[in-house]
């Protein structure tokens, strides 16, 4: 998982208000519901010292954000009497938080978010196209292709000598209308660096679609007759099989971070050896179980790699006035600082994990802390 879209988070000082809202409107009593929880978080920021214009900022967020339909939630970071960053969750969160910290808690949304797959989807038939691309980060872009040939795209029967001139005029209209919609998808697919393509509609039309996609992107095609362009076609579906695509796919990239973090020998292994490699801006990928009820610490200086389990290894870094903060609060600061990135595992997929953490290494030398160690 990139991390870069929480930068803005780190380039300013706490404290920081975190807030994790259930703000579901599906019941008839769902508005006055929201406000009862928004109260009760208000409460709890107050009483953790955060201050009135800050509370205030999160509060607009809260209030005045675009509902959505069905079960989600939110999430608000906020500082200073600003409302730094702001998510939707595509589910509520396990239970409404009001946190006042030095350093944002971003990792339930981290853990909710899960792996961030860019993905374009393409519903084409004869005529043309309707495509719709999602970034990692989740910013949707849309176009919708028609075709340059609109005329004779039915391969008729007329009969005679002219017979199979209608065929060939319907072929090479095809595959026209289908190199202008795999022009469109690869536009797409780059601009959001799309991770799968799925290809869905009419058979002929998506193997058209497919055979004209540079060969960079054959090897991420998933093609799938479900779905159709007709008005009032039923997309469950399709829109199943791009959910179970994405998940696929987002279960390969976490098999193959385990396959590498397994193949370092236990170098990273650790609390200890990964504090030690954030230091020293070694981690190319953290792996983290997620569990929200640790209580694990560490120190931090104001410097995104001033990080270690002892604050006397601060001091004589020369940091000044360590402060103790939430262990994986520190990690992350350190992870987004440092371009590395972040596999939050589940406690079933990573059950031999020393401490719940470790971390695919940059590189590894002979002086790199916990090699042989479990």
């Amino acid at each position: 998982m990139q991390l870069s879209f929480l930068r803005p988070l780190y380039d300013r000082p706490g404290p920081w208000c975190s807030v994790y809202l259930d703000a579901s409107r599906d019941t008839e009593d769902a508005r006055p519901a929201l406000d009862l929880r928004w109260r009760a978080l208000k409460g709890e920021l107050l009483e953790q010292g955060a201050d009135a214009p800050t509370v205030d900022a999160v509060e607009r967020v809260v209030r005045g954000h675009t509902p959505m339909p069905g079960d989600y939630g939110i999430a608000v970071f906020a500082t200073r009497g600003r409302a730094v960053l702001s998510e939707y969750l595509s589910a509520p969160p396990l239970r409404d938080l009001a946190a006042v910290s030095e350093l944002p808690h971003t990792m339930p949304l981290l853990a909710q978010r899960g792996e961030q797959i860019a993905w374009v989807r393409v519903l084409a038939d004869r005529t043309g196209a309707d495509a719709v691309a999602v970034s990692a980060g989740g910013v949707p872009r849309r176009a919708h292709v028609t075709g340059r040939e609109e005329f004779q795209l039915r391969r008729v029967n007329p009969g005679g000598w002219s017979q199979s001139r209608y065929q060939r005029a319907a072929m090479e209209a095809w595959h026209h209308n289908a190199g202008d919609a795999a022009a469109a998808t690869v536009e797409l697919a780059e601009k959001v660096g799309a991770d799968v393509l799925v290809v869905a509609g009419d058979v002929r039309a998506t193997g058209m679609i497919a055979a004209q996609l540079p060969s960079r992107w054959q090897d991420v095609v998933v093609r799938t007759d479900a779905g159709s362009r007709h008005a009032g076609a039923d997309p469950t579906l399709m829109d199943d099989l791009t959910v179970q695509t994405i998940a696929e796919v987002a279960d390969q990239r976490i098999t193959a971070t385990l396959d590498r973090f397994g193949m370092q020998e236990d170098v990273g292994a650790g609390l200890d050896a990964v504090v030690s490699a954030l230091q020293r801006n070694q981690v190319d990928t953290m792996l983290i179980v997620d569990d929200p009820s640790s209580t694990e610490e560490l120190w931090i200086g104001p410097g995104p790699t001033d990080i270690s389990t002892d604050p006397g290894q601060l001091t004589a870094m020369s940091v000044p006035d360590p402060h103790r903060v939430r262990a994986d609060a520190a990690l992350v600061r350190a992870l987004v600082g440092t371009a590395a990135e972040l596999t939050v595992l589940a406690p079933d997929e990573a059950p031999e994990l020393t401490d719940g953490v470790g971390a695919v290494l940059r590189y590894v030398d002979p002086a790199t802390p916990g090699r042989g160690n479990g």
